[in-house]
This record gives structure tokens, C-alpha cells and sequence, in this order.
């Protein structure tokens, strides 16, 4: 579904919930507590206001006839106990899905009608399900560089000390994978090698990054399956060996940050970075936008106070089926 879509199909309140509950129960609505599909579908009156005597619109609820547990197609999600209307919801994750670059939480602010600091925490939530822990790990022809985000600085020096590091890998024809790491040291490429990379891969190219060698045998990478281009002697193709892959994709990104986000938060940069790994792992999708909402319905709750605090970044993880 595109945005277009989105706005035509998904404009009631009613209408926002059973393509909820379909992407989260495919097969049928299923208990939360016990997963018995013996369930049936309750109104719940709203609660009557004591100083006006007036009572709240009534609420939709599914009852499980086995454990009589009480549930919503939001309970437990990322939509759980949400003031902000699904259409809303829905509309935010075509814009974010939809924006090659991404969107700044200012232009979803005016978009929708709602405060900025909404729409910075509705785009965070929507973040969080971009994320997948224990992805497969790459194999191919894989490329790997680092690039260097911050602010205006005139030439090279002491570049480390002024920027943040991000690491990219990916994969010729498949995934990529963007990290903000601390350092471009051997132990810290080692790791994130050693984490993405499947040692039989069938070759790894970088540039002439001192570190490099050091950390693709501390990976498990040896002899001829690690190539090196050198960009200093001003050579860019040697056949099959270029890293124009991979800063294709550094590029992509710090166009969203100059064009869209103009600056982001060093706490919250790995969540950008998800974003724009998510949206190009997942660009020939045939809906995307189901994909994602079906993510938010099976990833968990986050509050507020546990985006805003430090080292607050906790990863999707897929349920078993």
C-alpha cells in the first residue's frame, strides 16, 4: 500500500483496526494469555465521568472464552494505550516507509496535525521495529568502509575526534548493514566483522584503512578472500574490487541527515541508522508498509521514559512462529 492507499482505505478508526488484526493474526484472532482461538468479540461500556455523568464511547474488546482474558488488537504492542488516532499511526509509517531520505519529525508534525514532540516519539516507535536481532550474516562479495558523521570541518585532521564512526557492510545484490561504532580500531571492525560476516564469504573488499588487516584475521577472513582498493594512489575499480557499493549507501544516508533530519542526536544515531538499513534491505518489498505494521504489532511497548534515557536502544526480535 502506498500513501495514496493509506489515505482511501485506512481513514476510520474501525477500518485502521481490522488491518491491524489481520496483520497480526493472519490465521485468525488468537488469546494473548493462553493463545486459544476460542474467542468472542464484547463491547465494553466507557466509564461514566462523576462530576459530569456523562459516559466514554464505548470500546471493541475480544474475550477468551477459556482463561475470560480481556484484550484489544493494540494490547501489547507499540499501539498500546496510544492517544493518537491508528489513522494517524498508519499515515506516519507511509511517509517514514515511503521517504527514500526519511522524514524530519517537524515535516510529520505538520503533516498529521500533532505537536512535535509527538511526532518525534511516534517516529522512534516506528524506529524500533525496524530492527532485527541476530540477522543472517552475509556472504557473496561483501564490501566494508567506514565514513565519518558530524559536523562542517575543513580537511582530515584529528577527523576522529570531532565526528562519529559509522561502519558499513553490504552485501553485492543483498543487505546492508550500517553501526556506529567508537572507533575505527582492528578489535572494533573485528567484531562487527565477525558478527555480520560469515567467514566463508566468498570475498571481502576494503579500502587501505591500516586497520583492516588486523581485524579480518582476528574475524576469521585470510589470505585472498580480503582485496584492498587504494584510494589514496586515486584507483577506484580493479575489476570486482570497489567499495562504490557500499558508499552508495553512506551516501544515501548523509543525504537524509543534510536534506531531512539537518542533525540528529548521538544517542539516538544507531536508530537512524536502522531506519535507512531497513528501508533499503527491504525496497523491492511489494508492501512494505504491511510489513511494518505487522512489525509494530509484534514488537513490544516502549515508553517514553525508556526512549528518552541513555543506552535506551533495545532490538526487534522475531517471534517463533
Amino acid at each position: 500500500m502506498n500513501l495514496l492507499d493509506v489515505y482511501k482505505e485506512l481513514n476510520t478508526e474501525a477500518k485502521c483496526l481490522a488491518f491491524l488484526e489481520h496483520m497480526r493474526w493472519p490465521d485468525g484472532v488468537k488469546c494473548l494469555s493462553c493463545e486459544s482461538q476460542k474467542i468472542t468479540a464484547i463491547t465494553a461500556k466507557g466509564k461514566k465521568n462523576r462530576k459530569t455523568g456523562q459516559r466514554g464511547p464505548d470500546r471493541e474488546l475480544y474475550q477468551c472464552n477459556d482463561c475470560r482474558f480481556q484484550f484489544t488488537a493494540t494490547t501489547g504492542t507499540v499501539y498500546h494505550d496510544t492517544h493518537l488516532p491508528l489513522s494517524k499511526w498508519f499515515l506516519a509509517i507511509a511517509l517514514i516507509t515511503e521517504s527514500k531520505k526519511g522524514i524530519s519529525a517537524n515535516q510529520i508534525s505538520r503533516a498529521l496535525g500533532v505537536q512535535y514532540r509527538t511526532a518525534w516519539y511516534l517516529a522512534h516507535r516506528i524506529r524500533k521495529a525496524m530492527v532485527e536481532a541476530n540477522p543472517p550474516k552475509l556472504k557473496g562479495t561483501v564490501e566494508v568502509d567506514e565514513t565519518y558523521v558530524g559536523g562542517k570541518q575543513r580537511g582530515n585532521y584529528r577527523k576522529q575526534l570531532n565526528k562519529e564512526v559509522v561502519m558499513g557492510i553490504r552485501e553485492r545484490g543483498g543487505d546492508l548493514r550500517l553501526i556506529h561504532i567508537e572507533s575505527p580500531t582492528a578489535a572494533n571492525l573485528s567484531e562487527q566483522i565477525k558478527e555480520h560476516i560469515d567467514p566463508a564469504v566468498k570475498m571481502v573488499v576494503t579500502d587501505e584503512w591500516q586497520a583492516y588487516p588486523s581485524a579480518m584475521i582476528g574475524a576469521g577472513i585470510h589470505g585472498s578472500k580480503h582485496e584492498t582498493i587504494r584510494h589514496r594512489d586515486k584507483i577506484y575499480v580493479r575489476g570486482e574490487v570497489h567499495t562504490n557499493t557500499v558508499e552508495s549507501a553512506f551516501s544515501l544516508f548523509k543525504r537524509g541527515i543534510v536534506g531531512a533530519f539537518h542533525k540528529v542526536s548521538l544517542k539516538h544515531l544507531q536508530r537512524y541508522l536502522n531506519e535507512f538499513s531497513f528501508r533499503f534491505n527491504n525496497r523491492k518489498a511489494p508492501d512494505l508498509f504491511g510489513m511494518t505494521v505487522r512489525r509494530m504489532a509484534l514488537a513490544s511497548a516502549m515508553p517514553y521514559a525508556q526512549l528518552v534515557e541513555e543506552n535506551a536502544f533495545t532490538p526487534f526480535v522475531r517471534p517463533k512462529n
